[in-house]
């Protein structure tokens, strides 16, 4: 006798996603409201006859379905169940469902089977009952790849089905889909799933898989996941593997080649204080480390939305207290106004789309960040050679150049242009109020004075808006009252104070009120719009008196297409 040994082959890994795909309602994770809904469906048998899962990749579209076809086909540990909530998974409808051999459980990917003739194959399975189970179940997922023609085709027998059949549709974009098709169909949006959700399931599953893991290691890849349980397990199957049976924050971080949170909270510190050399040399630092600039961007963004529901609920972020960064982001909260909170992450957001349009994606980002910079008022900004005007003395206030306007002479037709910053001294006016119309004198010294402040750069973005399009109502040496229609522009009055005493004016008090609609008369804008309809008036006399050019109308029909004063 010969005896032959054979070594048998080692056994597969089975992947984290495949092996922890719930089997259960009760072990749906995220998905609460469609669990209790199809829950109570089943409890008490009022089924409907076609259903659509709408939802992002990964978040539990198929997995449902296949435990609603259990649900209806469970025969029960001892062979006599029904209908349940609750399949039991150990019968032979269950486990065939679970390993893909039940005959009467159909899917069908639209994505690679959009045709017509697919469609009529499956449907031509519809006339006859169940092999094995209660119910027919055809699920087609993907279902918005389907040809118009596909969808037609199946309209008839999704409206009315045999009563032993159910449809089942996956699609993660509805609108795709038919308005006929949803019609059909009750609908179920499966939401994408919250990090901290993601991470208290990776936590029980670690757990089980009995491998250590970090909590911030954790964090970032529920964050990286973007709302997708599969693409969690699958990161962490790979965050295994390249930490060689470990999860820690450092090797997770390299390995998805996120941006380290401490350049953000440098960065935005940094713009908080008007710091512009910390930025730039933060930005390179991530160069030379290597370090994605859009992947900065989406981090700065993140923290930026903590910041503003931080500022919003005056809290601490809603985390546990193992998280170390709520405590930063509370501290960079308080450091940064929430209007410019807004603004910064409004630039993020929008920034991104600029990494790509220029040579190098590092010059663009810091071009992107010290746009904010732009638009802060030039007194919060410890720029070099900049003084602060909040720590100026009066003594060196009194070294600076005023500015010298005078209200000019009321004139007809075009404005001159703006003076310079360095002209004459300001003469201290009388109080001057017009109870019930604005005095043209306010208008033209108003008028005069914006536009100096725009010629000098002094004043730009909404602090420009402010001024443009506001009358002044009074002047006195104690204070100057504007009033504006657009109420949302008094937010920015500050930096235009802060404009206005630079530019010499000393303006103890600035206050700004809302007009109501129509009530402004006399503001820069409408005068600037005045003198442009002018001009334009005396170019087009100018144009139409010209002896050629009647000439050219005269005899050969020619016609004029624009004219455009100089």
């Amino acid at each position: 006798m010969r005896i032959v040994l054979v070594e048998s082959p080692p056994m597969s890994y089975l992947v984290l996603a495949r092996k922890y795909r719930p089997r259960n309602f009760t072990e749906m994770v995220g998905q609460d409201h469609v669990v209790r809904a199809l829950s109570s469906a089943l409890t008490t048998q009022r089924l409907h006859h076609a259903y659509l899962f709408t939802g992002t990749r990964g978040v539990g579209k198929t997995t449902v379905s296949r435990i609603l076809a259990k649900s209806l086909n469970c025969q029960g540990v001892d062979g006599k169940g029904g209908i349940t909530a609750t399949p039991c998974g150990v019968c032979q409808a269950c486990s065939d469902i679970d390993s893909g051999r039940f005959v009467d459980y159909t899917e069908l990917d639209a994505a690679s089977n959009r045709g017509v003739d697919e469609v009529q194959t499956l449907l031509e399975q519809a006339v006859y009952k169940p092999v094995q189970g209660r119910f027919k179940v055809f699920m087609i997922d993907e279902v918005h790849m389907l040809t118009n023609t596909a969808f037609n085709a199946m309209l008839k027998t999704l409206e009315e089905p045999p009563e032993y059949l159910k449809f089942v549709l996956a699609t993660t974009d509805p609108q795709k889909v038919p308005v006929t098709v949803l019609s059909r169909c009750l609908q179920f949006n499966l939401r994408p799933m919250a990090p901290e959700t993601i991470r208290e399931h990776l936590t029980r599953v670690l757990e089980i898989e009995n491998v250590s893991a970090e909590v911030q290691a954790l964090r970032l890849l529920a964050r990286a996941a973007r709302g997708s349980m599969r693409d969690a397990l699958s990161l962490t199957d790979q965050a295994i593997a390249f930490g060689s049976g470990q999860l820690q924050e450092d090797t997770v971080r390299q390995m998805l080649g996120s941006v380290d949170r401490s350049y953000v909270f440098r960065l935005i510190e940094a713009l908080a204080e008007g710091d512009g050399k910390t930025v730039v040399e933060t930005v390179e630092a991530l160069r030379l480390n290597g370090l994605n600039a859009a992947s900065t961007l989406e981090e700065m963004s993140t923290v930026l939305q903590r910041m503003a529901v931080v500022q919003v609920m005056n809290s601490q972020p809603a985390e546990d207290d193992s998280d170390p960064e709520a405590t930063e982001t509370a501290r960079l909260a308080a450091l940064l106004p929430p209007d410019e909170t807004q603004l910064l992450y409004s630039i993020c957001l929008h920034g991104r789309a600029d990494l790509g349009l220029a040579p190098d994606e590092y010059a663009a980002l810091t071009m992107v960040l010290l746009r904010l910079l732009a638009f802060k008022p030039k007194s919060s900004v410890n720029a070099p050679n900049v003084p602060n005007v909040s720590n100026t003395s009066s003594a060196s206030t009194e070294k600076k150049s005023p500015l010298k306007i005078e209200a000019p002479v009321v004139k007809p037709v075009i404005q001159p242009p703006a003076p310079s910053i360095k002209s004459a001294a300001i003469p201290t006016p009388p109080i001057e109020v017009a109870p019930q119309l604005v005095a043209p004198q306010l208008g033209d010294f108003w008028h005069t004075t914006v536009q100096a402040l725009i010629a000098s750069e002094a004043i730009n973005a909404m602090a420009q808006q402010l001024a443009l399009q506001s009358q002044l109502v009074e002047r006195s040496p104690t204070h100057w009252r504007l009033q504006v229609e657009r109420d949302s522009l008094i937010n920015h009055k500050t930096r235009l104070h802060d404009a206005l005493r630079e530019a010499g004016h000393g303006v103890p008090e600035l206050i700004i009120e809302a007009a109501a609609a129509g009530s402004i008369t006399d503001n820069p804008t409408q005068r600037n719009q005045k003198a442009a309809q002018q001009r334009q008036e005396a170019a087009e006399a100018i144009i139409h008196a010209n002896p050629f050019v009647q000439s050219m109308v005269r005899d050969f029909g020619a016609s004029i297409k624009s004219i455009k004063p100089l």
